[in-house]
């Protein structure tokens, strides 16, 4: 295959601007994700949405001020993920005047633009050479749509010895881009675990899952073994029943009228589900289209979760009212796998007993908890950077409580963990016994590449792979390898033209 050619910056950036202007709807913006916003507008900023598009004329939020004197001007864009509602201005315009209250060198400037525009505003000024300083909070998603365009943080790291002692290691390393750096450092995380049910397993009596990632399970037959993806398996078999009371593995089960289902993944793509196999990336090292073997793995198994064993539904009954938009909270799901935001945006209703639990590991393997998060990322085209280093230090440091307080994300940083949760779970249904313990251990777990990386024309590409799986939903008798290759076909086709661009 032929090698994907990197986009020089300027021609990336506006390509971008073109994709957005030309992508007609509705939507999420592409670097939306569900970790990305305020947990109150997660629940629709959901992995399977395509990127959304960018009116032509740029949003008049807050005007930036002008720098006083003869500080040193920093440009803070917002608009890729949370801060561009109006209910998001003020609380930012404070951080601004703390900020430059607590010192006479530096004076932050803040740029809100509208989501519908952000993207093709932030190419259009890049590709002007006008880029501002820092811009966030932003995702991986939104992060990687302007590849290239990111300063790597170690060397100012390494200046100064920067402490980074009150991160979980692996969520410093999460922000790490083989080819680029350290292209951010943890501020607002959002890791995923399991949901449970407690009332179906209770009903039909199976053990809850561990708690704990690396304790065992015990079983149906009291079994002491290891919580991996077989054991997932056979008490989702277990636990999906049908009218009459079944469940799928008796001989009697009816799949044609199944009301109770014992796993899902909510909200999420082909990437964010096939990263329970593993962390992965649709694009190989020298650029090329792939779908890794372990994600092909996945995709049967899926498949054969929603066809032929049936304990997963299909895009039928996923559109029923079984899971009526909302598998966990509909109470007609006994394993969901589900991320932070989703406990502050859409579980209101849950009238049932659950609790959290750990990811299960691939048999013989480790555990993979595919992670959403935020962090706030220099330009690489920053005129200040030292500067931009400063603020950027003032928002994950001193600030970092308020700041991710006011974007609603869990703190990265472990000393602010406790604090955040006693708040937090004030606002969850039986929050104050929930185990949030596995939310903090699965940050060790998180899927590194990441599931929403970057990807060559990523709309486009992002639209293809949900065609795939998608397809895996609707129909029942798909050649899952053949249709595997058409997408890498296909995917090939869209980064080729990307690169000759």
């Amino acid at each position: 295959m032929k090698k994907f050619k990197l986009f020089s910056l300027i021609s990336l950036l506006v390509t971008a601007a073109l994709l957005l202007a030309a992508c007609g709807g509705g939507g999420d913006a592409p670097a939306a994700q569900e970790a990305e916003p305020a947990a109150e507008e997660s629940a629709a900023e959901t992995e399977d949405v395509a990127e959304e598009s960018a009116p032509e004329e740029v949003a008049e939020e807050p005007a930036a001020e002008e720098p006083a004197g003869d500080r040193v001007q920093v440009r803070w864009f917002v608009g890729l993920g949370a801060g561009s509602d109006e209910p998001m201005f003020e609380p930012q315009e404070q951080v601004v005047a703390d900020f430059n209250a607590s010192q006479d060198e530096i004076e932050l400037v803040l740029e809100i633009v509208d989501a519908d525009q952000a993207y093709s505003t932030l190419a259009t000024q890049i590709a002007a050479g006008n880029a501002p300083d820092i811009v966030g909070p932003v995702g991986i998603r939104g992060r990687d749509f302007f590849r290239g365009a990111w300063l790597d943080l170690q060397p100012l790291i390494d200046a100064e010895g920067y402490d980074l002692s009150d991160f979980d290691p692996a969520m410093v390393e999460f922000y790490v881009d083989k080819a680029e750096g350290q292209l951010g450092l943890p501020f607002a995380i959002f890791p995923s675990f399991l949901s449970i049910n407690y009332e179906l397993f209770d009903e039909g009596g199976i053990p809850y899952p561990p708690e704990e990632y690396g304790a065992p399970y015990i079983n149906i037959d009291g079994e002491e073994v290891p919580w991996d993806l077989d054991a997932l398996r056979e008490a989702a078999l277990l636990l999906t029943v049908d009218a009459n009371g079944n469940d799928a593995l008796s001989p009697d089960f009816d799949k044609d009228n199944i009301v109770q289902f014992g796993y899902y993944e909510q909200w999420t793509d082909f990437r964010g589900a096939a990263t329970l196999f593993g962390p992965g990336s649709l694009v190989d090292d020298e650029g090329n289209a792939q779908v890794p073997d372990h994600w092909r793995t996945a995709a049967e198994w899926f498949y054969d979760a929603q066809w032929n064993e049936v304990f997963y539904p299909n895009g039928i009954y996923d559109e029923s009212d079984i899971i009526a938009g909302n598998g966990f909270e509909s109470g007609n799901v006994a394993i969901a796998h589900t991320h932070l935001w989703y406990y502050g945006c859409c579980v209101g209703n849950v009238d049932f007993d659950y609790n959290l639990a750990a990811i299960p590991a691939l048999p013989g393997g480790t555990p993979t908890a595919k992670m959403h998060a935020d962090t706030f990322g220099i330009m690489k085209a920053s005129e200040n950077p030292e500067a931009a280093w400063e603020v950027l230090k003032y928002f994950l440091g001193e600030n970092a409580e308020t700041m991710t307080s006011m974007y609603g994300g869990m703190p990265a940083r472990l000393s602010l963990q406790d604090s955040y949760f006693d708040t937090f779970s004030q606002n969850v249904p039986n929050g104050n016994n929930l185990n949030w313990q596995v939310v903090v251990d699965s940050m060790a777990y998180a899927d590194n590449p990441n599931h929403e990386s970057y990807m060559p024309s990523p709309q486009e590409a992002n639209d293809r792979y949900n065609e795939f799986w998608a397809l895996l939903g609707q129909e029942p008798d798909v050649d899952v390898q053949e249709q595997i290759d058409l997408l890498v076909t296909d995917l090939q086709a869209i980064y080729d033209a990307a690169g000759n661009e």
